[in-house]
């Protein structure tokens, strides 16, 4: 199996396990899991032409996760959700960052 569909299924995983285990609340030891599909994210799914529009989705993801949604009564499902996404693709959004500052510092 090449790198590429490891990345792929490494993102369907990690999608999917945040959101199954968002409805069920937030599982402690499925943190770790989430880091670590993400850092996979990350290395082998997000090339350098899709890296801006990744980076805007992970701002995105971030700020809509830590604004607050808890106060709002009907969206109580959706935190436990999105704070699992957080812990998936902030790890990625971290890997995909530092590959854009080494290939910036690399072409100047």
């Amino acid at each position: 199996m090449d790198l590429v569909k490891v990345g792929h299924w490494a993102f369907f995983l990690g999608l999917l396990l945040s959101i199954i285990a968002g409805f069920g609340g937030e599982i402690s030891s499925l943190t770790p899991i989430l880091i670590v599909l993400g850092l996979i994210v990350g290395l082998l799914n997000v090339s350098e032409k899709e890296s801006t529009p990744f980076l805007v989705s992970v701002v995105a993801f971030l700020v809509v996760g830590l604004a607050g949604l808890e106060t709002l009564k009907f969206t109580e499902w959706l935190v436990p959700i999105l704070n699992n996404i957080i812990a998936f693709v902030a790890p990625a959004g971290l890997i995909v960052a530092i590959k854009q500052i080494l290939m910036t510092a690399k072409s100047s």
